[in-house]
């Protein structure tokens, strides 16, 4: 197994991409702390992780809002308390306002940037003296910070997915004398819980749309599953991906390539 005796702290881990990135840490042997601040969706997870972990690995969780100083203290001290080093950090928390430009409140904006932006960079920053050489710092970035689709309004979003890129490049350099590795995973449409309450609440015109687009825009002909980010997550964090810092890793079907 490729993870066996690593651990891996995974935020928003309750469910979509999260949690199939949690269950795959699992799977190939890794201890997995999940973050999420729903403690019924944590405990759900928590479940079915257990059933599936192989070797034993364990599966922990903690609720607790990244979107604050009193989240992101909450995680550290979880981490501290555990006496052992972190190997994996998977920033995966996130918020998508998916709203015209000049509808954008600024309770909105300030949502997007705690928990898309300021959550990793100070629960990365918080958690080097716990973090060794040879770990690996994952942010789960999107395809929105470089290429838009029509009809779907993304400025907010894409604003801060394009800051998470250039966290990712500039700690690529800060960290890399530590021996840490930094990647982000940019995926394409993922279908995930998020994904779906942003379409809702679009005309039944743009859902028809974006469907459409959709079909014949990506060159594998379908949208994501979440499973197929895990499977970039566990290269990253592995071995396998010792000389590997810096990138932003597309896994969106093809989408990007044109």
């Amino acid at each position: 197994m490729r993870l066996h005796g690593k651990r891996a702290l995974v935020t928003g881990g309750s469910d979509g991409i999260g949690l199939a990135i949690a269950g795959a840490f699992s799977c190939e042997g890794a201890d997995v702390l999940i973050v999420g601040r729903d403690g019924n969706k944590l405990e759900a997870a928590r479940d079915m992780l257990a059933r599936e972990a192989k070797d034993g690995a364990a599966i922990e969780t903690l609720s607790a809002d990244l979107a604050t100083e009193a989240g992101i203290d909450a995680v550290v001290s979880r981490v501290k308390a555990s006496g052992q080093p972190l190997d994996i950090l998977v920033n995966n928390a996130g918020v998508a306002f998916l709203v015209p430009f000049e509808t954008v409140t600024e309770d909105q904006f300030q949502q997007s940037f705690a928990l898309n932006v300021t959550a990793a960079f100070f629960l990365t920053q918080r958690l080097l003296p716990q973090v060794g050489a040879g770990a690996s710092v994952i942010n789960i970035s999107s395809y929105f910070a470089s290429k838009m689709i029509p009809k779907r309004p993304s400025s907010l979003y894409s604003l801060s997915k394009g800051a998470l890129n250039s966290l990712t490049k500039s700690l690529a350099f800060e960290l890399g004398p530590r021996g840490v590795r930094v990647n982000a995973i940019a995926p394409g449409t993922v279908d995930t819980a998020m994904r779906r309450k942003s379409i809702v609440n679009l005309p039944a015109e743009a859902q028809a749309d974006l469907k459409a687009y959709v079909e014949r825009s990506y060159p594998l002909g379908r949208i994501g599953s979440p499973s197929d980010i895990a499977g970039m997550a566990i290269h990253l964090a592995s071995d396998e991906a010792a000389w590997t810092s810096g990138g932003i890793f597309a896994v969106d079907g093809g989408y990007t390539a044109g």
